[in-house]
């Protein structure tokens, strides 16, 4: 049943849904494949929602699935998506729980939030285009411009003289940091890339590293001490992401901050790992937690931790999220997507730039649209 009444001024008329295979140039490996736990990643599959309006607005959202998972992203979205026709846009929040009661019987995370995202996602780009202004600035932007780090040179795949050109051509295009991969078998591989890499971009620029979930407590806890030596802006995942207790106590240990969060798929995931003292710095990510509603939950209780925040990936919607964050963020970059969308983000200084675009400020290319496996509209 839908809501009406005389503050309603629009309605939804139309929904497509879009199955991308987005392609990567090189295969991608981190700790996860040195431990046999998964393959290599050569590709991307991308789950876009576009909602039209009676009004004639449009907005887009999207969410992702790394190896398994996209088509059944795609399969939920398509099922739920006819509860949105006849809708007001504007009722987001109300909208998430109506999606979410359509398909309860899968849950409130996981792959069936992620599928909600991209509708969610959708929904706050057209209601910031309808106000004609970014979607950092509907939400209240503290500043125009977001820290950015580079992660997609720093993988296990690459050799350390291809990390340090990659680490090197970043710093000169304008990026703030680096992060690398971590987790290899051999501690003292890791230990050199880390002095490597810190040794050829200099003490001023933020470094970071991420071992991607795969050591136990007493490994973490060795290499948190050992890395300690080179002043990271922080230790990503040393557990796995759901060991909130084993993360809280390296957070309490160790001066370098812990940094965790992109794996949870629910905010209600991000509330155990934040009420355990977990993180000092969150990472959540949109998409996976469900759209922009969900994530504004999640920065609402980091905040009022007193936590730092640094989405991950799909910068695209992050920065604005992180620019409407009240202590200076972290917002990673990644050019993966960059063959998806006509226009791309500003870099400089060591910050990415919020455009002046309304919304999200993007519009899928016609590269995307020949990716496109498989479509619903209705």
């Amino acid at each position: 049943m839908t809501a009406t009444g005389p503050a309603t001024v629009d309605r939804i008329t139309g929904v497509r849904l879009s199955s991308v295979t987005l392609p990567l140039p090189t295969a991608i490996s981190d700790a996860k494949v040195l431990t046999g736990r998964q393959q290599p990643m050569t590709e991307v599959a991308m789950l876009f929602a576009e909602i039209t309006s009676e009004a004639g607005l449009e907005g887009v959202g999207f969410s992702y699935s790394k190896r398994a998972g996209g088509p059944g992203q795609f399969a939920h979205a398509r099922e739920i998506a006819p509860a949105l026709i006849g809708e007001d846009p504007s009722d987001i929040a109300r909208l998430w729980d109506k999606l979410v009661w359509a398909g309860a019987s899968v849950g409130r995370s996981g792959l069936s939030v992620q599928a909600i995202a991209a509708f969610d996602i959708a929904l706050w780009d057209l209601k910031a285009k309808r106000a004609g202004l970014p979607l950092a600035k509907l939400l209240g932007a503290h500043r125009d411009s977001v820290r950015c780090y580079n992660t997609s040179g720093g993988f296990l795949h690459a050799p350390v003289e291809e990390v340090l050109d990659r680490a090197a051509e970043s710093v000169a295009s304008g990026i703030g940091g680096i992060k690398i991969k971590v987790g290899h078998p051999d501690p003292a591989t890791d230990l050199a890339r880390v002095a490597a890499v810190r040794e050829k971009i200099g003490d001023g620029v933020t470094l970071m590293v991420d071992a991607n979930q795969q050591w136990d407590r007493p490994a973490a806890r060795r290499m948190c001490r050992a890395f300690e030596r080179f002043d990271l802006g922080w230790i990503e995942e040393p557990l796995d992401a759901y060991d909130f207790e084993g993360h809280a106590q390296l957070a309490a240990a160790f001066d370098t901050p812990i940094a965790t969060g992109e794996m949870l798929a629910s905010a209600g995931e991000h509330v155990q790992l934040i009420t355990a003292g977990g993180a000092d710095i969150v990472q959540p990510d949109a998409p996976r937690v469900g759209g922009i509603t969900q994530f504004l939950k999640v920065m609402a209780l980091a905040d009022a931790r007193h936590l730092q925040l640094a989405p991950h990936f799909a910068m695209e919607i992050h920065v604005h999220l992180a620019a409407a964050y009240p202590r200076e963020p972290w917002v990673e970059h990644f050019e993966w997507l960059d063959p998806l969308f006509d226009e791309h983000l500003e870099i400089a200084g060591g910050r990415m730039h919020l455009s002046a675009r309304p919304g999200l400020g993007v519009t899928i290319s016609e590269q995307a649209r020949a990716w496109t496996v498989e479509e619903f509209r209705i």
